[in-house]
């Protein structure tokens, strides 16, 4: 007679092949893709993190519509430039819902713009372009305001007198003051401790969200809600951004809202002012505290971890440093502020910014995705409610699109006559409704803060190194590993 501990494995043996049958059924309304095992699908095969370089790898197998099967839960993969404007640029409307992700759900509870679906994703997003206009994207007072940050940093740097620095800490103090004083209305001082708690918040966040942890709070989060693990930093972090955010709030409350808004705080609280009424609005305290929390985060996040790539391509590639310094003495002269409008007359200059952003690939996946309708999508039906993910790192380097994909070369956006072109293949933005809020933004920063440390400096590396690594550590963003760099002034 069988023992109780033998009817129990034997109870576990039945359901796990039951589930094994029942998904590889499943396995059939989706397009290809490795075979899932019971409760932890294709996590075992990822090493529990979604790399894009392992997406890659898997559509050689599968091709560029792919499933892969998170714990439960299929998701369709998009590789390759092709799939994904198909995706999102040619089924647009139907690619905007952001599914409910355990993690991204209890940093954000569905509010905001980043994380947000449906009625209040619109409604936000709508307020967001709006008041980045408003508070001029795109005019000459915001673009102002970059110089300004430009300036201080080549200033900052102009100190150090061409010894050897670490610009990381720098580059995000300048960048910070642009989005802070878009959100708050008021730039940090360098030694403002505040400023260094909210760097190190935004930097856990970033390197800790797509961690193994975070993939294993995803597939069970009744468990992991109550583990601890780097995960839970994660959410401690986002409480600390969301609580300072929540002190900018009172201080404006306490100042009431001005005639003239002079920040996205104001403008929302006019606009919570104005939708009192209405049953429909999403203007709400708790959205607002998201939605600057979003703003923040993003707008400090990317633009500078690009910048410091830009500086760490220019040590590697001295050649093309000295190019770009050529065309903005030849081009610009002894002209002293540099504005957007400059890149049309810079178009070497302007490929190599692309082309940084190209190889740095800081977002290489962008964010889950559901459709809202069903979708024919490379040949395949994909059904309404599927979740999708796009590998934009595939478009990046997708062969067919970049002649040497594997190398850094400006070329790749200028035509036979040396003038600059665009690339369809080039997305680190992502694409279609749900592209980055804080494009144009981040396009302008890029441009200014870029060409002014190559006008003002030569960066090389200190004296007695000798290798430069391009590597990226693998998180939120793509990093690059600390450096250390000496920008001697021209």
């Amino acid at each position: 007679m069988l023992s109780i501990t033998e009817l129990l494995i034997a109870l576990f043996l039945t359901l796990f092949i039951a589930h094994y049958f029942k998904l590889q059924w499943l396995r059939r309304r989706y397009p290809p893709g490795p075979a899932p095992l019971p409760i932890i699908g294709n996590l075992w095969t990822l090493n529990f993190v979604l790399h894009h370089e392992v997406l890659m790898q898997l559509a050689k197998t599968y091709g560029n519509v792919f499933t892969l099967w998170l714990g439960p839960k299929p998701v369709v993969v998009l590789n390759g430039c092709q799939a994904i404007r198909d995706g999102l640029i040619s089924h647009s409307e139907e690619l905007v819902g952001r599914p409910t992700i355990p993690t991204f759900h209890e940093m954000a509870r569905g509010r905001g713009v980043v994380f947000s679906s449906g009625h209040t994703w619109k409604q936000q997003r709508r307020f967001g372009l709006t008041t980045l206009r408003n508070l001029g994207l795109g005019k000459k007072s915001l673009e102002a305001r970059i110089q300004e940050e430009a300036q201080n940093l080549v200033d900052f740097f102009v100190t150090k007198k061409g010894k050897s620095l670490d610009p990381s800490l720098a580059i995000v103090h300048s960048v910070t003051n642009v989005i802070s004083a878009v959100v708050f209305g008021h730039r940090f001082s360098r030694d403002d401790k505040e400023f260094h708690q909210l760097v190190e918040a935004n930097d856990v966040i970033v390197s800790k969200l797509v961690s193994s942890w975070g993939r294993l709070f995803d597939a069970f989060p009744w468990l992991m809600r109550y583990l601890p693990g780097p995960h839970q930093d994660v959410f401690k972090s986002n409480a600390f951004v969301e609580e300072f955010v929540k002190k900018e709030i009172q201080c404006h409350k306490e100042n009431g809202v001005p005639e003239e808004p002079q920040d996205v705080i104001d403008y929302y609280q006019a606009k919570i002012a104005r939708d009192s009424h209405d049953v429909t609005s999403t203007f709400d305290e708790h959205n607002m505290v998201r939605l600057a929390a979003d703003f923040f985060g993003a707008g400090t996040e990317t633009t500078t971890t690009t910048l410091r790539w830009a500086l760490l391509y220019m040590v590697k590639y001295p050649e093309i440093q000295e190019n770009v310094q050529k065309e903005l003495d030849d081009v610009l002269g002894e002209c002293q502020i540099l504005q957007y409008e400059d890149r049309k007359r810079l178009p070497y200059t302007n490929a190599v910014i692309h082309e940084i952003q190209r190889m740095s690939n800081i977002v290489p996946i962008s964010g889950l995705r559901f459709n809202v309708k069903e979708i024919s999508l490379q040949g395949f039906i994909i059904e309404k409610g599927s979740l999708i993910i796009p590998n934009l790192s595939s478009a990046l380097f997708d062969p067919d699109h970049w002649e040497t994909p594997q190398q850094f070369n400006p070329g790749h956006f200028l035509d036979k006559e040396g003038k600059f072109m665009s690339k369809e293949a080039f997305l680190p933005f992502s694409a279609g409704h749900r592209v980055c809020l804080g494009e144009t933004l981040a396009r302008i920063e890029l441009f200014i803060f870029f060409t002014s440390l190559l006008r003002a400096f030569t960066v090389r590396l200190p004296e007695g190194v000798k290798n430069v690594i391009v590597d990226p550590i693998f998180g939120g963003t793509l990093q690059p590993h600390p450096y250390q760099i000496c920008a001697v002034p021209r």
